[in-house]
């Protein structure tokens, strides 16, 4: 039995050794690739200019601007709704709804990106195009209308998990005290589950930061800045995506590295967020 049990420890710690090397080298592939637009001060002239392979100009400030754009505005979309439907998964509904509830995130969570996809294109686009904001209906609005669905199961499974980690005897101690279910979420269980609900929100914005499928299928792809949502845009994912597919020696193929770089040291900083925010939780039980 001990032999067993310091075998799987190797075993796991070797796995963990393993990851952390693998996350080194891909940083590391990126980072050569990437040097020749990155050497002699040229990373912040990257990043501040305009993508125009015809003059030499390879800069990936439209697609820094897209996927901020995206992200940001398909957390402010999603973020009420899934803030909502976790309290109806943990407190303000009877059991067997909040059992529904639950297992309809759950189900979310495991519907294939391009389904979302494949489905806006036919029946959310049109709507776009002909109700709101005209065009061809591909732009950063209807991205971030569906990335909001997309994102929506990660931070209410966050959100759940902090709710309902709540020490039981302080749930316990307000119940006892008559409290409703209202008075109970608003004066304990938000208060106390405050880190886990800030890591959902980190992690549902690294979630919109990282996906491809549904900024490549339903933002327009244009390199130009977008100046409002109903314009068109190109997100950094959807752009390597583009890139890889077209040409594969030239220097335009060489910038995508720099989208790469920029991409993680995105990830970097929600890592870091994350244990700043919530130290002591532990993200394994999410």
């Amino acid at each position: 039995m001990r032999l067993l049990s310091r075998l799987s420890v190797t075993v796991f710690r070797l796995a963990a050794f393993g990851s952390g090397l693998l996350t080194i080298a891909v940083f590391l592939m990126m980072l050569s690739f990437g040097w020749p637009l990155l050497t002699d001060g040229q990373f912040f002239t990257l990043l501040a200019g305009e993508w125009n392979p015809a003059n030499g100009l390879f800069g990936i400030y439209p697609m820094v601007v897209g996927s901020i754009s995206i992200a940001f505005l398909a957390l402010l979309f999603s973020l009420p709704v899934s803030l909502g439907t976790s309290f109806v998964a943990t407190v303000l509904a009877p059991p067997p709804v909040r059992r529904f509830v639950l297992g309809i995130i759950r189900f979310m969570a495991g519907v294939p990106t391009v389904i979302y996809g494949f489905v806006a294109v036919f029946m959310l686009v049109p709507f776009m195009r002909e109700q709101i904001t005209g065009g061809s209906g591909l732009n950063i609005l209807t991205a971030a209308i569906v990335l909001a669905v997309l994102i929506a199961p990660t931070m209410i499974v966050f959100f759940v998990s902090g709710l309902k980690n709540v020490k039981p005897e302080y749930c316990l101690a307000v119940d006892a005290l008559g409290a409703r279910p209202v008075q109970k979420l608003i004066f304990l269980l938000i208060p106390q589950a405050w880190p886990s609900i800030v890591s959902g929100i980190i992690m549902g914005l690294g979630r919109a930061m990282g996906d491809t499928l549904i900024s490549l299928m339903l933002a327009g792809n244009s390199i130009a800045i977008p100046a409002s949502v109903s314009d068109s845009g190109r997100t950094l994912t959807a752009h390597i995506a583009l890139v890889i597919a077209a040409d594969f020696s030239s220097m335009e193929f060489k910038s995508i590295f720099a989208c790469g770089l920029v991409l993680y040291i995105f990830t970097v900083i929600v890592v870091v967020a994350l244990r700043w925010v919530s130290p002591g939780q532990d993200l394994r039980s999410i």
